[in-house]
């Protein structure tokens, strides 16, 4: 055999094991692709197994809950007879757990229709000076501590608003609800200012306790909570911030944090001043 058919055999050898290598690495990641496959579907069902546990938990909490809530009520009119001042003060115990219980619910229920992808988003138009409004009518019953004040800037300059409304003022209720909660002297302003992308930021700053940084990225997730003073005498679901976040993903925004310890926090979210394309009204 000459030298040329010997480097030609050599070559064929040398091709030959090159495609049983390469047939072998084409097996292996086919079967990878298929494990992968196979770890996804098992995925999709346990979340949708836990989008379906969380909507069916809390419905069934919600008639026991309204229950308690409709006696306490009963029992704090004084319907059946007077109470004395102990009896008074744990049905009120009794009210403010159950209100919390029920929070915790309806965060839970809107947590899983958002996983399931069954929330529906409604957008409107609509002025910024009606959901102020609606917003400090709202809050108004619960300024309970004189030392704090809930601050509304009149917008200015901020055209009408389509997106959905609902959910926007969901997100500001549940910031200013922790704003109020954590702050116990100061105030708590509500702002919206226009950017120059066609977008619009709303922040609620509050003068209370602040967030250390390494807690900026995870107050956004489920049942987070951060270790303070307040938060041990305060107790919360911890879901009100990451369903926020959520909320903004769904209506094509963003949150964010600014805080400093001892300083306050500004929570914000910004939107885009039209959902989706519509005629200008």
């Amino acid at each position: 055999m000459s030298s040329v058919e010997q480097e030609l055999a050599t070559a064929r050898a040398q091709l030959a094991s090159l495609q049983e290598e390469l047939d072998e690495t084409n097996r292996g990641v086919l079967a990878l692709y298929a494990e992968l496959d196979t770890q996804a579907q098992q995925l999709r069902q346990a979340t949708e197994l836990k989008s379906r546990f969380l909507a069916y938990m809390s419905h069934e909490f919600r008639t026991p809950i309204s229950s308690i809530r409709s006696l306490t009520r009963l029992l704090l009119d004084r319907v059946d007879g007077p109470l004395t001042p102990e009896q008074e003060k744990q049905i009120n115990f009794i009210r403010t757990t159950s209100e919390e219980f029920a929070e915790m619910v309806n965060d839970l229920l809107d947590l899983a229709k958002v996983e399931a992808g069954r929330i529906d988003i409604s957008p409107e138009w609509f002025e910024l000076v009606d959901l102020f409004a609606a917003l400090r009518g709202m809050f108004k019953p619960v300024l309970v501590n004189p030392d704090v004040q809930l601050i509304f800037e009149d917008p200015q300059g901020t055209p009408q608003l389509f997106t959905d409304d609902a959910k926007l003022s969901q997100i500001l209720r549940n910031f200013i609800s922790n704003a109020l909660k954590f702050t116990t002297r100061g105030e708590v302003r509500v702002t919206a200012v226009r950017n120059g992308d066609e977008s619009i930021t709303f922040s609620v700053s509050d003068t209370g306790i602040g967030i250390a940084p390494e807690f900026h990225d995870a107050i956004f997730q489920d049942f987070v909570q951060v270790n303070s003073p307040i938060q041990k005498r305060l107790r919360g679901t911890g879901l009100g911030l990451s369903l926020s976040r959520r909320l903004a993903e769904l209506l094509g925004g963003s949150v964010a944090l600014t805080s400093e310890v001892g300083v306050g926090s500004t929570f914000s979210v910004t939107l885009p001043l039209r959902l989706e394309a519509e005629p200008a009204p």
